[in-house]
C-alpha cells in the first residue's frame, strides 16, 4: 500500500526519515548498454521523475497484481520518442491480466500517437538485451502465475529480484545458488499467506548463500534506522531511491 499508509498515525507512517517513504515495488536495471523497467505499478510517475528516467528499453513484469501494473498508462510517456513499439515482458498469465485491462493498447489498429505502444513478449525462458541476460525465476505467491528474474551482465556478478514469494521451488534455488546480490520480500515481521517474513526471507538468502541481501516490498512495520541494527551482517533493508552496483 505504499509507506505513510492513508490514515495511519503510526511511528513509521509520522517518521521524517526520508528512508521510511515507500511507494511501491519496482527497479530499473541498467547494464550493456541497455535499460530495463521492472514492473510498472501505481507510483511509476513520481518515481521516474525522481530518478529522472527518461528511456527505457523494455518492461518486464512479475505478475499481475495491481501494485505492480496499475501504472501501465505512464508507460505512454516513454512510447512517445520511439520509433518502434516499447518491448513487454510477462507470462502468459499475467499478458492475459494485461490485455483484459489495458486491451486498448493491444489492438491490431494502426498506432494512436501519445498512447502506450506495445509489442507483447511472453516469457518462456532466458532473454537477452546485448550483454544484459535476464532470467526468470518461477516463485510462488498466493495463486496468481509469478516469476523473479536473475540478472547478468556479461560474466560478470549476479543479482536476483524476488519481490514477492512466499516459496521458492528447488529449481529456482538451484539458479540462485550463491548468487552475488538477493534483492527479496520481507512484507512484515509475522506470517504472511503469499509473502515472505522477515524470518523466511534471512532463511532463503541463507539457504542460497546470497552474498549480500537487500530487503524489499516492506510494509510501515518497518522502521528503517531500528531495524538497520537489528538485521545480521550482509543483510540491509532497502529503501526508495537506493543504487546497486555490480
Amino acid at each position: 500500500m505504499g509507506v505513510p499508509v492513508i490514515g495511519c498515525d503510526c511511528a513509521v507512517c509520522r517518521s521524517a526519515d526520508v528512508r521510511d517513504k515507500r511507494t511501491r515495488a519496482s527497479v530499473v536495471v541498467q547494464g550493456g548498454g541497455r535499460t530495463l523497467l521492472v514492473d510498472t505499478g501505481p507510483d511509476l510517475r513520481t518515481q521516474a521523475l525522481r530518478e529522472n528516467l527518461r528511456e527505457i528499453d523494455a518492461v518486464i513484469y512479475t505478475h499481475g497484481h495491481l501494485d505492480h501494473v496499475a501504472g501501465f498508462d505512464e508507460l505512454r510517456a516513454f512510447c512517445w520518442r520511439r520509433k518502434e513499439k516499447l518491448p513487454l515482458h510477462a507470462t502468459a498469465g499475467c499478458m492475459g491480466i494485461l490485455r483484459g485491462m489495458y486491451g486498448w493498447a493491444f489492438d491490431e489498429e494502426p498506432r494512436k500517437e501519445g498512447y502506450v505502444w506495445p509489442e507483447a513478449r511472453l516469457i518462456e525462458g532466458p532473454f537477452a538485451y546485448e550483454e544484459l541476460v535476464v532470467t526468470p525465476l518461477p516463485v510462488e505467491h498466493g495463486n496468481v502465475e509469478t516469476v523473479g528474474f536473475l540478472f547478468q551482465c556479461g560474466s560478470g556478478k549476479r543479482l536476483a529480484y524476488l519481490p514477492d514469494v512466499k516459496r521458492i521451488p528447488e529449481p529456482t534455488m538451484a539458479l540462485i545458488e550463491n548468487v552475488d546480490v538477493l534483492v527479496v520480500d520481507a512484507l512484515r515481521t509475522v506470517p504472511h499467506w503469499t509473502h515472505f517474513s522477515l524470518e523466511e526471507a534471512l532463511a532463503a538468502a541463507a539457504a542460497m548463500g546470497a552474498g549480500e541481501t537487500w530487503l524489499t516490498h516492506l510494509t510501515h512495520e518497518y522502521e528503517h534506522a531500528a531495524w538497520e541494527e537489528k538485521l545480521p551482517p550482509g543483510v540491509r533493508m532497502a529503501w526508495d531511491g537506493l543504487r546497486i552496483s555490480l
